[in-house]
């Protein structure tokens, strides 16, 4: 259970003061009880922390947003001057707040909250690198990596700093994961390397714990089993670390993970979700105890949002909203992203943005899950504002290097309710495939290619999806097994440069997604009677001639049947129609000479083909 740590040291003045009632007791005769523990020793310092809070500025439960996280911070202030504040990462990026921005509102907040220090993660490089170091000099704290290397061997920010509270030093070492070689854009990080993060803590640890009585780590760089360089991988090879902030992996660490060389390992979770408590006492020098904490929502309910902050969101929201109404294109028909739509079956806006995807990610297929688009797009001009609203989560374009019959088990998730609605229904690029609803779930998509060629079950593809499918979301669970091959930024931000490129706008669904029987398997087929044994030729005697042919009736062709006609009913589609006829919109589009696709009418005659 998660506890506050509000009031320790009161806590521990009520244990000293019970402990001298029980001598007291014992004095009078009362013996055999066991006496209280003694408070440690040595000044009291709090470490709050935050990780992988990705732009979530806004409260909304179980996030808590900035304003109720510095109020907080102020709380525990209040009751320990001693505190320092240090964030693990991914903290500019994620959410329109921080993306329209490119995360320029984060930093003002930040500066607001009133941090000590911070670690890059792999997502504030989203920007690209230049940008991120014009962002760490608006800062009022220092952005720490020890291992971030320009191409000149020189270290991108500051290694460590050596920051004393109430004459107890600290020394604090920043560290980055090396994966955001390829979680953020490589374009993002030309130029950099990313160092081996044990190496360089070694090496900066050695030079600073003369210098200093508590070693702290704030690092990006998670605990997934995935991962090569993580701070268990960390803290097992670099003695002398006290504590490690720890970010990159959003693992919830309760009550802190104490490592066999003694180093308390903290992590809060994600999204503001938590805010992390360190608490520990240092007496002559040394680390005498030291624990680990959360607090979330439900433990803040009665702490009061910080009101400057509040503010500040607030202002720095409405500052936004002429960003949201620049305009991004333009759009001569409606980009179709309707709940009853975009969960049972293609749409244009399902197309237009699964193309984003794959465009950005350089991969051979992208899939994306019709429950993430939440809006449609009306025709005429495209803003900003139109794409936050279709794509509010912030979700993130992954890259896995998936299998062929991963992919296939992919679609199979995606159309398992079709023609039913599903959030998890694959809106797609790069492949087309068939469903048969006459089969079981499971067995329904067929005649799948990737490109113009066969899907290959055994063959390994370049594959774009979003975070939330990657590790399982909508029942993807075939992709869990994969580890990120790449990260290309928000969708928001793919679909928005993808347009202002001027690439072409679907006029509706592309035919990637169509409904028909699966081919029927083909065998040999089995004579009902032996073949007639041919007759040996005759040579002792000569042959007659052969009687001639009767004279067979003239066969006619048969007349050519007449063009069928649909009428249109109220909701109707060209895609719903073709759908039903096993043909596409696009057959349909042409036959009849309809010049908008998105534009038909009941009562309206569409000729089917023959």
């Amino acid at each position: 259970m998660i506890t506050r740590k509000w009031f320790t040291s009161l806590l521990f003045s009520a244990v000293l003061l019970a402990g001298s009632a029980q001598m007291a007791a014992a004095a009078e005769g009362t013996t055999g009880s066991t006496p209280e523990p003694s408070a440690p020793s040595g000044k009291h310092i709090t470490i709050l922390h935050t990780n992988d809070m990705h732009g979530r500025a806004v409260e909304a439960s179980p996030e808590m947003g900035f304003a109720k996280v510095t109020g907080i911070f102020n709380q525990y202030r209040s009751k320990n001057p001693d505190t320092l504040v240090l964030d693990a990462g991914d903290a500019v990026h994620g959410t329109p707040f921080a993306t329209l921005v490119q995360g320029e509102s984060i930093v003002k907040v930040m500066n607001e909250m009133g941090y000590d220090a911070m670690v890059p993660g792999n997502h504030e490089f989203n920007y690209g690198w230049k940008h991120l170091v014009e962002l760490s000099k608006e800062l009022k704290f220092p952005m720490l990596s020890a291992n971030v290397i320009q191409s000149d061997g020189t270290t991108l920010f500051k290694p460590y700093i050596i920051k004393e509270v109430d004459g107890v030093k600290f020394g604090i070492i920043g560290l980055s994961t090396p994966e955001t070689a390829y979680k953020t854009n490589p374009t993002n990080v030309t130029g950099l390397k990313f160092a081996d993060p044990s190496a360089e803590a070694k090496k900066w640890v050695n030079e600073i714990r003369g210098q200093v009585d508590v070693v702290v780590v704030v690092g990006h760089l998670g605990q997934d089993k995935s991962s090569v360089d993580t701070s268990l991988k960390v803290v097992k090879e670099v003695p002398g670390i006290d504590i490690f902030i720890d970010g990159h992996s959003h693992t919830v660490l309760e009550n802190g993970l104490m490592a066999d060389n003694n180093t308390l390992i903290a992590s809060a979770g994600e999204y503001t979700k938590y805010v992390g408590v360190v608490d520990l006492w240092v007496d002559n020098h040394k680390v005498v105890k030291k624990e680990a904490t959360l607090i979330d929502e439900k433990e803040a309910a009665d702490i009061k949002a910080d009101p400057k902050v509040a503010d500040l969101v607030a202002s720095i929201q409405k500052e936004q909203e002429p960003i949201l109404k620049e305009k991004v294109g333009e759009t001569p028909v409606k980009l179709e992203g309707s709940r009853e739509k975009a969960r049972t079956g293609e749409t244009n806006l399902g197309d237009l943005l699964a193309d984003a995807m794959r465009d950005v990610s350089q991969s051979d297929v992208a899939i994306t899950n019709g429950g993430g688009i939440r809006a449609s797009i009306e025709a005429g001009i495209i803003t900003k504002g139109d794409i936050v609203t279709v794509l509010p989560f912030g979700n993130q374009i992954v890259q896995l290097k998936v299998k062929g019959s991963d992919i296939k088990a992919a679609l199979e998730n995606g159309v398992s309710d079709y023609p039913q609605s599903k959030g998890g229904f694959s809106q797609v690029s790069g492949v087309t495939f068939k469903i048969d609803t006459s089969k079981p779930k499971g067995s329904r998509v067929h005649s799948v290619k990737i490109g113009d060629k066969a899907l290959d079950p055994d063959a390994t593809y370049s594959l774009a999806t979003n975070d939330f499918m990657a590790v399982g979301g909508d029942e993807y669970t075939m992709f869990t097994k994969y580890p990120q091959a790449g990260m290309y930024g928000a969708l928001d931000e793919a679909l928005i440069n993808y347009i202002q490129q001027g690439k072409p706008i679907p006029e509706g669904p592309a035919g990637r997604i169509t409904e028909g029987p699966a081919p029927a398997q083909t065998t040999a087929p089995t004579p009902s009677e032996p073949a007639p044994t041919p007759a040996k030729p005759e040579t002792s005697a000569p042959s007659k001639p052969a009687a001639p042919a009767k004279p067979q009736p003239e066969v006619k062709p048969a007349p050519a049947p007449a063009a069928k006609v649909y009428i249109v009913k109220k909701g109707d589609t060209l895609y719903s129609i073709s759908l039903k006829y096993h043909t596409t919109w696009q057959t349909l589009r042409d036959l009849n000479h309809i010049k908008n696709a998105n534009r038909i009418y009941p009562g309206q005659q569409i000729k089917l083909p023959a």
